[in-house]
């Protein structure tokens, strides 16, 4: 259970922090939503792969950019990348 709040704790902060610095950036509301749908996404995508056994995608700062960044598709890169190494 301290896992799954974890999670939540990273994704909300990551959306929040994603949110203000598009804000600053001065991206339009559609952006901004764009970006944090694909955050949200991402995240969740990872927690559900890391309930497969064998699939071990930590959840850090770096794959929580891009799958915020690129969603489905850099939530694929990310369990290529660490299916490899």
């Amino acid at each position: 259970m301290p896992e799954l709040l974890q999670y939540i704790l990273i994704g909300v902060v990551a959306v929040v922090l994603l949110a203000l610095v598009l804000k600053l950036l001065k991206c339009s509301i559609k952006t901004i939503l764009k970006f944090v749908i694909n955050a949200v996404v991402g995240i969740a995508v990872i927690f559900l792969l890391n309930l497969i056994p064998g699939v071990a995608i930590p959840l850090t700062w770096w794959t929580g950019l891009i799958s915020g960044l690129f969603g489905i598709p850099g939530v694929i890169v990310l369990l290529v990348i660490f299916l490899i190494i």
